[in-house]
């Protein structure tokens, strides 16, 4: 199996790592691992296509109206 050697990441991205893994109940090299893995095996979305998908989110919420979120949040900090 091949290896990789990442240097000179930021200690706050280090950090953030350790508490995922921690979270996952993974050692940081099997989250790391993990994470790689997945990002390798997701289809990378061209422009085109990614205009599509909004094309086609924005066809079908036409004219719905949603609440308004920051007051939502308000609201339950509030509590």
């Amino acid at each position: 199996m091949a290896q990789i050697l990442v240097r000179d990441l930021d200690k706050g991205v280090v950090e953030s790592l350790k508490r995922r893994a921690k979270e996952d109940g993974r050692s940081l090299q099997s989250e790391v691992k993990f994470i790689l893995e997945q990002a390798a095996h997701e289809p990378k979305v061209d422009i085109v296509t990614a205009r599509k998908i909004c094309e086609e989110f924005r066809r079908r919420f036409k004219g719905r109206r949603f609440p308004d979120t920051v007051e939502l949040i308000h609201e339950d900090r509030a509590r």
